[in-house]
């Protein structure tokens, strides 16, 4: 399989709003015809590739390499869709910013006018965010989230984070299908250009400490604070001394008060207890890690990176003729199909197979782009 390069730094700014209107109308046609076809589950599956998302943006003109393409893309969807979510059966909720805190809301929303159990995706929604924001600590704090899911349950989550410090963007992807627990091994792909060693408390070798996390958690409060204050006290290495030296004792008794009111049963219970962040998940993974010795996964599980062209004229400008016809191709072969002639669809079908370094395995606009 190739794998093919690009950076995501973060870069600030708009779209121009001509582009944004025809992403956004672009969007939508992709969507209805790959809906049409295949099915929402489907897109939800392509939605959750990292590579196809990021051919996806490319195909709309945005930039190659920005970390604009995740947030820009996702509103284009957003808007595109809006009004077509019953007929579509696919639902988008949150965004970027203050929007993506109105998450949870916009998901009861469509859940009270359209009869959708809501409950489960709006703790899908916050344990994802919370799951890629405190178990996985690796310098990118989210500031963008996107929740895409059907009447049935089914869901897939695009979200990103930044680190400004580096000045670079990481993308998180989810699939409910593809997940069997939501604290071990939940993505179906993570990209960024720069890797680090994180604390990765969802990784498969982290089982162990999430255990010993979760059993510390339930010990009395003062035992654990004396376990910390004597790492603090220490000579540890040089990574540990800094991960230990922002854990202020104090912080962490009261929160340990909460869990050991609660005595969660597993690591996804604490994750889930209000107010235990990523400074709580660090000091029980370190303490079980250099006291009692379950051995915590260091690992970036950065999967994904990637190249292609678009708004910021590379590899060239986008061609807005080009843009209309492509369009108006798309229009015309919907409106066919709804009154029964699937020629044109079958003619873009058609023209997939045979295009160079394309396959109609994944459908429409599915390259051959894929993890290494």
């Amino acid at each position: 399989m190739r794998k093919a390069v690009a950076y995501l730094p973060l870069h600030y700014g708009r779209a121009p709003r001509w582009l944004f209107e025809k992403m956004r109308e672009l969007a939508q046609k992709i969507t209805i015809i790959i809906i049409e076809e295949f099915g929402a589950e489907d897109f939800l599956r392509k939605l959750s590739d990292p590579a196809w998302f990021q051919a996806l943006g490319c195909v709309l003109g945005f930039d190659w390499h920005s970390s604009g393409l995740t947030t820009t893309v996702c509103g284009a969807l957003k808007e595109g869709l809006r009004g077509l979510e019953k007929d579509l059966d696919l639902f988008v909720a949150g965004g970027k910013g203050r929007v993506s805190r109105k998450t949870p809301e916009e998901i009861v929303r469509f859940g009270d006018r359209f009869s959708i159990e809501s409950d489960p995706l709006v703790y899908a929604s916050r344990m994802s965010a919370k799951v890629d924001n405190t178990a996985l600590q690796d310098g990118y704090q989210l500031y963008h989230h996107t929740f895409f899911f059907t009447s049935s349950g089914k869901w897939a989550v695009i979200q990103q984070g930044m680190n400004p410090d580096n000045q670079w963007a990481r993308r998180y992807h989810w699939l409910a299908e593809k997940m069997e627990d939501f604290v071990c091994e939940p993505h179906t792909g993570i990209i960024c250009d720069h890797k680090s060693q994180p604390l990765n408390m969802v990784a498969r070798e982290s089982s162990e400490a999430r255990e010993t996390s979760v059993r510390l958690s339930k010990e009395k409060p003062e035992e654990v604070v004396k376990e910390l204050k004597k790492l603090q006290t220490l000579t540890l290495p040089r990574r540990h001394e800094i991960l230990v030296a922002d854990i202020r004792p104090e912080n962490l008794h009261k929160i340990l008060c909460k869990t050991y009111e609660r005595q969660p049963e597993k690591f996804e219970t604490l994750l889930g207890i209000q107010g235990v962040g990523s400074k709580t998940v660090r000091a029980l993974a370190l303490i079980s890690d250099l006291v009692y010795g379950s051995e915590v996964s260091w690992k970036d599980p950065v999967r994904y990176s990637f190249a292609h062209g678009g708004k910021d004229g590379t590899p060239y400008p986008v061609d807005r003729d080009g843009y209309e016809r492509s369009l108006e191709i798309l229009k015309k072969a919907i409106n066919s199909a709804k009154i029964g002639d699937r020629r044109k669809l079958e003619a873009i079908r058609r023209l997939l197979k045979y295009g160079e370094g394309y396959s109609t395995s994944h459908g429409l606009l599915s390259s051959d782009l894929s993890s290494d």
